[in-house]
């Protein structure tokens, strides 16, 4: 139920003005927007320069109109530039925030490799650390504060007292970064 049968609807904003709102009508697929589906789209318009965001949203007509939309990459035939605009969110009165439209700013690529590379680092790092947090597992946090123990415990209930010894033998030192 990502996919919308709802009216999609864009306007796209660059150095020298906008499109307007644009219907998105005819994809080169035969259903628009489903699940998993990469739709294109040719929008004509004057040349904008370069684009710095979007808003996309839908009509929130139609049974089941919420619409999960991942990123919209627009390709100038100008320059042969393409803008990538991350949305990974619901368009969806029912979900998320509730709201149909969106307004992306545009990614810089010059970051998008920095954040690709962080998030196969976060993979990783979880796949050698997700056993800790397996059923049965004790999770025990040093308070440098109190020089306690802080525990996790498998019936999802927290010690949080500070003991000051170790109760199961194992201590995981970890950093949690916000």
């Amino acid at each position: 139920n990502a996919g919308t049968e709802a009216d999609v609807y864009i306007c796209v904003y660059g150095e020298t003005g906008d499109t307007g709102s644009r219907q998105l009508l005819r994809s080169q697929k035969s259903k628009k927007f489903l699940k998993g589906q990469t739709d294109i789209f040719a929008v004509e318009t004057v040349h904008l320069g370069h684009l710095y965001k979007i808003v996309i949203g839908h009509s929130g007509l139609g049974s089941g109109n919420g619409w999960f939309l991942d990123k919209v990459v627009i390709k100038d035939p100008v320059t042969d530039l393409d803008y990538t605009f991350l949305c990974h969110r619901w368009l969806d009165q029912g979900q998320d925030d509730g709201n149909i439209a969106r307004e992306l700013a545009v990614t810089d690529v010059g970051t998008l490799p920095g954040r690709e590379e962080l998030e196969l680092k976060r993979e990783e790092t979880w796949a050698a650390e997700k056993w800790k947090f397996q059923k049965g597992n004790t999770l025990q946090f040093y308070n440098r504060l109190t020089h306690g123990f802080i525990c996790l415990n498998p019936d999802s209930s927290v010690d949080a007292l500070g003991d000051k010894r170790n109760k199961y033998g194992k201590v995981f030192f970890m950093r949690i970064y916000a």
